[in-house]
């Protein structure tokens, strides 16, 4: 139910492992999954980058294994490169400075004080997750976006429609916090960001709604052109 929040999926997922005995991976606390990026993702931008300028990483948080793997490897090969993170302009966790009580298995206790309800899906639930806190005290970030929902739903459209480049939300908010990074930046510096999912996944959301299910008039009148293969014929 929309009232439990992201905290209430997670509350919904440890039910259902103990019910039936599933695995729970446990992603927020995991710390496989930072472990994983520091073993993959962080060593393949740090090898495409190899004898090349890079100056900022940029990056959302949904779990924060991205940022603390990546971040781990980065700052130990490349402290120059600046890591720049991003969240939701409506849910300003990290820019409150308040992280999430915890249990003891490490999952929050609660929904975060900071939290807004905002469109940008897969990034930043209702509580601070803890590989992401952890990654934090293993490095701080340099530079922090706060990224609209507007603009986030606007820059993955922009990116299909210009670049061909078919990304979700959260990959249209990554786009839109690197370009305020770029603005910022000094001039020639060169920045990586991560566009962490695909379009496709997003076809009942905000992002496709200026899309009408059926064909439009123009539509019609380019099918209608031809004589042959008309819907409905």
């Amino acid at each position: 139910p929309k009232k439990d929040k992201g905290l209430g999926m997670v509350k919904k997922a440890q039910e259902l492992a103990k019910q039936h005995g599933w695995f729970l991976a446990r992603q927020f606390e995991n710390e496989a999954n930072a472990n994983f990026h520091a073993a993959t993702t962080g060593p393949e931008v740090l090898k495409d980058f190899a004898d090349k300028q890079l100056d900022y990483f940029v990056l959302g948080y949904g779990t924060g294994g991205t940022f603390a793997g990546c971040s781990r490897v980065m700052k130990a090969q490349r402290p120059s490169v600046k890591i720049c993170l991003a969240e939701p302009e409506a849910a300003g966790l990290l820019k409150s400075g308040v992280m999430s009580d915890r249990n003891p298995d490490g999952s929050a206790v609660g929904s975060h004080p900071a939290f807004a309800a905002h469109p940008i899906q897969g990034w930043t639930p209702d509580f601070v997750p803890q590989i992401l806190e952890k990654g934090l005290e293993d490095n701080k970030y340099d530079e922090y976006i706060a990224v609209p929902g507007p603009g986030a739903i606007a820059t993955s459209q922009q990116l299909a429609r210009t670049q061909g480049i078919l990304t979700g939300i959260s990959g249209g908010a990554s786009m839109w916090a690197a370009i305020e990074m770029a603005k910022k930046a000094p001039e020639g510096s060169v920045l990586c960001v991560i566009l962490a999912d695909t379009g496709e996944r997003y076809l009942s959301t905000p992002l496709f709604e200026s899309i009408e299910a059926d064909m439009n008039a123009e539509e019609l009148e380019i099918s209608k052109s031809t004589p042959g293969f008309q819907l409905g014929a």
